[in-house]
């Protein structure tokens, strides 16, 4: 595989200023233009390049390829001419003759192709700022970390070799920045001297300057990339690698030149890009037979990484220095390696297979002396913590607990004197004949509390284990919540269980206003077809509640309490032109002369059997009218919720309860009404 830093040398070997002399020449304007990155933005990795970050390259050349793709020259598109601006890095690209590169261009043109990207080393930051760096090359990527790396302008060729932007932006000559006489300036005469320096690249001169734990370090780092066989140093009390003599490899990383870096990063790439069977094209390099043993395996990490780098691509990488967190290298330490043989396997495995590296390795790991390698895998990281619930919509549940009202005492005793029958109405006299007393019924209701309750019980050892958030909190939270939920649901429909259930929620203790007496409920009945749809039964609905509310004698503007399907089927309502009869949850609620409208899950599918007249008739809820102040709920002073906590010594658990002993009715004669759907023949 091509380090990066060996494509940028390799795309350096022309001189900058020979690519803009020759792009002058020609005549040809850039392929596109954009901005590889911008400064002052918080890309998706928290990391921001903060202004002039890459200021010192304002002008240079570097190679332009797709997705920091550098494992092959193929993925070399062309290349770049980097503008330093006030707000970020420029670029102008210029697409080179390749399969690849054409393919490339055609993309962009159409628009496929609209990120961009930065690979940069060398990073100095301060915290998540990133204050400089060198930008090594700029890709095309279909998604990039910085929100504002994208191609700005694409220039189109024309059948005569024309070029035309876009946008009628100028054409950009490269060249024409630098050169304002026939002379050329100074500065320019010594960069091109520079890079003519680079392109003489002399590894035997450099090679000569290194001395021997230089030489030393080159060796064990030549040897661990190419993963040949282990081979024990011909001499093991070399002076130059023993730990007690003070052989520190970060420090002899350290004080290679500039030059000789670059050496071993050649080296390492072609290493790593041949494998062991090449190694006699090294024999400058490498004595024959000299291979150290693997003492300082645990300081190589990458292939040619000197300091910290990024891809800046769907998020930062950053790497450290080999020998960064490292220091000396520990004394007598063997580890195990793949030879060159053994990786081109599990990659072969990976492609053909199409998995990934990591199965393919796992798959491969005991042939190689490693059992259980995913032991080594770091730990899955929770992203909710503490778990989240998986639960019903319970913002219903606050509005029927804070709506209800409330009294210290549990027993209920309700009393009322009819008095709208005819018998009591006030009589005309007649002269001569005898006046009669008027008479109403008086009518009264006794309610009694019940106790409501949620156990829970964990194991000490448990509660001790968990140190990622507070466990018993956790647990309290949720039984707390389900007590909620299910006082409210028995106030409003009941729990639903069975009579006959030990868990049920006796209906003569919190009276549900669905099933409740006549006298405190009006039931009123939305007659439906059984070939009305939706729409047909959304609209009766309205019509219903509105006839039907001259019966409703509770106190103020009350809620409905209905389902979210039926909810959804009103506002979906148009006239004959399509427009919708109700365009917003409050206008609908306006409609039905109440003050809210507040959608139940537990209420989806209810239903129940009503006699009359010895005829069963069955019906769907469909909405609950009611000002919870009319609903009285109950309890004496020790009968509030409460929450007990116990321990059990003989089986070192923990224990809670949660509880309340409650009573609950309607307390004022019509003061709730029920609709419900019930099917007629037509």
């Amino acid at each position: 595989m091509l380090s990066p830093h060996r494509l940028l040398v390799m795309a350096q070997t022309v001189s900058r200023k020979q690519i803009k002399e020759e792009t002058f020449k020609m005549g040809k304007t850039f392929d596109f233009c954009g901005w590889a990155t911008k400064n002052d933005i918080r890309c998706s990795d928290g990391l921001t390049i903060r202004k002039d970050a890459f200021k010192s390259q304002n002008g240079e050349v570097v190679p332009l390829v797709f997705r920091h793709q550098h494992d092959s020259m193929d993925n070399v598109l062309g290349h770049a001419v980097l503008e330093n601006r006030d707000e970020g890095v420029y670029m102008y690209g210029y697409f080179n003759d390749s399969k690849e590169g054409k393919a490339a261009k055609e993309r962009v043109k159409h628009g496929d192709i609209t990120q961009l990207s930065i690979y940069a080393n060398q990073l100095q930051k301060r915290n998540q700022d990133v204050m400089h760096g060198m930008i090594r090359e700029v890709s095309l990527v279909l998604a990039g970390a910085n929100p504002g790396a994208k191609i700005e302008h694409v220039s189109l060729e024309h059948s005569d070799g024309s070029y035309e932007d876009l946008e009628d932006e100028f054409v950009f000559y490269p060249g024409l920045a630098l050169e304002h006489a026939d002379e050329e300036p100074e500065e320019e005469k010594e960069e091109e001297e520079v890079e003519h320096e680079d392109a003489d690249f002399d590894p035997d001169k450099i090679y000569g300057s290194l001395n021997d734990e230089q030489k030393a370090l080159f060796y064990f780092m030549v040897n661990k990339v190419k993963g040949g066989e282990d081979a024990e140093h011909e001499d093991q009390d070399d002076e130059s690698l023993s730990q007690e003599d003070g052989f520190n490899p970060k420090k002899v990383y350290d004080s290679l030149n500039e030059e000789q870096l670059e050496l071993l990063h050649f080296m390492l790439g072609e290493a790593l890009e041949d494998g062991a069977q090449h190694e006699d094209d090294y024999s400058d390099y490498l004595e024959d037979g000299e291979e150290y043993d693997e003492d300082y395996a645990d300081y190589l990490e990458e292939e040619d990484e000197d300091d910290e780098s990024l891809e800046h691509e769907g998020g930062y990488e950053m790497k450290n220095n080999i020998f960064e967190q490292y220091g000396a290298a520990p004394a007598n330490s063997r580890k195990g390696t793949l030879t060159a043989e053994q990786s081109a396997e599990i990659f072969h495995d990976a492609m053909s297979n199409k998995r990934s590296l990591k199965d393919s390795f796992v798959a491969h790991a005991g042939d190689y002396g490693i059992d259980n390698i995913e032991y080594l895998f770091p730990e899955a990281k929770s992203l909710d913590n503490p778990p989240s619930w998986i639960k019903r919509d319970t913002g219903w549940v606050s509005t029927v607990m804070n709506g209800v009202h409330h009294t210290p005492f549990s027993r209920i005793k309700s009393m009322h004197a009819n008095i709208t029958e005819d018998e009591a109405r006030a009589k005309g006299y007649i002269k001569g004949n005898q006046k009669t007393e008027e008479v109403f019924p008086l009518l009264k209701r006794t309610t009694e509390p019940q106790m409501i309750y949620k156990k829970q019980k964990m194991d000490r050892d448990d509660i001790i284990d968990i140190t990622d958030f507070d466990v018993v909190a956790w647990i309290k939270a949720e039984m707390r919540l389900m007590l909620d939920e299910e006082i409210a649901r028995a106030i409003l429909i009941g729990d639903g269980r069975s009579a006959a259930s030990d868990d049920k929620i006796k209906e003569d203790r919190i009276r549900p206003i669905w099933k409740d007496d006549e006298l405190y409920v009006v039931n009123a009945v939305v007659e439906v077809a059984p070939t009305d749809d939706e729409d047909a039964k959304a609209a009766k609905f309205i019509r219903k509640a509105i006839k039907a509310r001259k019966f409703y004698k509770g106190a103020g503007n009350p809620t409905l309490f209905t389902t979210e399907d039926l909810l959804t089927d009103m506002l979906l309502l148009t006239d004959l032109n399509g427009r919708d009869l109700y365009d917003s949850v409050e206008k609908l609620a306006t409609k039905l002369r109440v003050s809210k409208i507040v959608t139940v899950p537990v209420m989806e599918g209810q239903s129940r059997s009503v006699t009359i007249e010895g005829v069963a008739h069955a019906r769907d809820l469909a909405g609950l009218i009611v000002n919870l102040q009319d609903y009285n709920v109950g309890a004496d002073k020790g009968g509030a919720i409460s929450m007990f906590e116990d321990f059990d010594i003989d089986f070192n658990q923990e224990k809670y309860l949660i509880e309340t002993k409650i009573s609950g009715a309607m307390v004022t004669p019509y003061g709730a009404m029920a609709l419900e759907f019930e099917e007629v023949a037509g």
